[in-house]
């Protein structure tokens, strides 16, 4: 069975030394021949202008596709429209295109009052431009904010409709999530590319930290696994494990394509696409 296709997400250094790790993670990623890299903005657009510089730096340094985060939160359509036309004006023609989180730790989200009002109508105009190539995201476990899957994947249909050319969801911990996620899609018409988010846990409180927020299911299984292997001090030996198998498993079952958040830490991200099978095919140069 060949090997899937992988892209990579990253986020915006905030410090040179952030800076650093983020070009040593690049040099890492970058043989393994990814379709693109995506840059993060982060949360209320608080790192958009942190975005857009790493996005035209990583794209010039590593010849390689970047796909920029851009998001509705905290700016006007017009100024949500420059900042996309600055990324195709730098050779940036892949976007990811989110609602975003609410700014300075808002409840819920309230759209600025000249901005986009959702997601669709971001879509709509980023695919209107004729520039770009757009992905957005999809939530294979119920959205925070969604009241049913249904809602979730009618709302996903929406964005397709409007222009989206691809999906990329949320990270989740058993292959089941996303293969029963695939199916409703496509029983509700949904047939653009849906390519699952893969999380490797660096880190096993944080990642669960993080699941919790974002709405992702905890297996009791995994917590379980994670408490033993901490204790034995074989965390990384069963994080690469299990994010391996999980891996496998989707391939398995005809996934073509495997996104992997990063978090900006390249060892287990290249070692489970190692457990997979894919090898460097060429080499990054003048990244600094």
């Amino acid at each position: 069975m060949p090997s899937p296709a992988i892209s990579f997400e990253v986020f915006p250094p905030r410090s040179v030394g952030a800076a650093f790790t983020l070009w040593d993670t690049a040099q890492t990623l970058a043989p393994l021949a990814p379709r693109f890299f995506s840059v993060t903005y982060g949360a209320g657009g608080s790192t958009r202008d942190l975005t857009q510089d790493a996005a035209h730096v990583l794209h010039r340094t590593s010849g390689l596709p970047v796909a920029a985060h851009l998001t509705c939160v905290d700016a006007s359509k017009a100024e949500t429209m420059a900042i996309a036309q600055g990324y195709a004006d730098a050779g940036v023609t892949e976007i990811v295109a989110l609602r975003g989180d609410p700014a300075d730790g808002a409840k819920s989200f309230t759209p600025h009052p000249d901005g986009f009002k959702d997601s669709c109508e971001l879509i709509a105009a980023i695919a209107e431009t004729g520039k770009f190539n757009i992905r957005v995201g999809a939530y294979p476990e119920l959205h925070p904010e969604a009241t049913c899957q249904r809602t979730s994947i009618e709302w996903l249909k929406r964005k397709f409709d409007v222009g989206a050319d691809e999906a990329i969801t949320q990270f989740f911990f058993e292959a089941e999530t996303f293969l029963r996620f695939r199916d409703a899609c496509a029983a509700a018409g949904i047939d653009k590319p849906i390519t699952p988010g893969i999380l490797p846990i660096v880190n096993w409180k944080s990642a669960r930290g993080f699941a919790q927020r974002c709405g992702a299911i905890v297996p009791a299984w995994l917590d379980q696994c994670f408490d033993a292997a901490i204790r034995d001090d074989r965390h990384d030996l069963l994080a690469t494990a299990l994010c391996a198998e999980l891996c496998s498993d989707l391939v398995d079952e005809g996934v073509e394509a495997l996104h992997f958040y990063t978090l900006n830490r390249a060892e287990l991200t290249r070692d489970v696409c190692r457990a997979l099978g894919i090898t460097p095919q060429t080499t990054l140069q003048d990244v600094a």
